[in-house]
């Protein structure tokens, strides 16, 4: 019985060491990017934003945190915010629904972040539901494009500036394995 019991012992400090180094194969990508949302946009009409393609770096981000490309199991959207910079004391009270969907080459679209419904009084930022989906192959890219597809319930007469901050949780095999 007591080998049984230093058996089991050592098993789940197999388990617990084995979580501990895989936390250090876990990491954070940030991404910001600003858009503009035109003052003459319509109200309760569905219109889209792109923005710029947004170059990943993913290799050099992957070098500084001892992994390489070929290692990365998972990549998933974990936050996305979206803050109003101008015009000074605005809110997101305008919107009425947002979705966001990223694309890149060779890929097709696919939504990854989403607000059904924007309260009127939600304020300057504005942090979406993410998609619970494995976003690696958009991220190993060189770079990838996010689409807004909004709804106005609010005629805006200025445009809006907007900064987009996502961050991206990634997974990488331990040491190869």
């Amino acid at each position: 019985m007591k080998k049984q019991i230093i058996i089991l012992g050592f098993i789940l400090l197999a388990i617990s060491g084995c979580k501990k180094i895989d936390k250090l194969t876990q990491f954070n990508m940030e991404f910001n990017e600003s858009i503009v949302i035109p003052s003459s946009t319509g109200i309760n009409l569905p219109f889209n934003i792109l923005t710029p393609d947004v170059a990943t770096n993913s290799e050099s981000t992957f070098a500084v945190n001892d992994t390489r490309k070929d290692l990365i199991e998972e990549i998933k959207l974990t936050k996305l915010t979206l803050t109003i910079t101008a015009p000074a004391n605005a809110d997101f009270g305008f919107l009425k629904s947002i979705g966001v969907f990223i694309s890149a080459d060779g890929l097709s679209e696919t939504k990854i972040a989403t607000k059904d419904v924007v309260p009127s009084d939600i304020g300057a930022v504005l942090n979406l539901e993410v998609v619970n989906t494995n976003l690696k192959d958009y991220i190993l890219k060189d770079s990838f494009k996010l689409r807004l597809n909004t709804v106005t319930d609010e005629l805006m007469s200025s445009d809006y500036h907007i900064s987009i901050n996502s961050v991206f949780f990634v997974d990488a095999k331990i040491l190869g394995q």
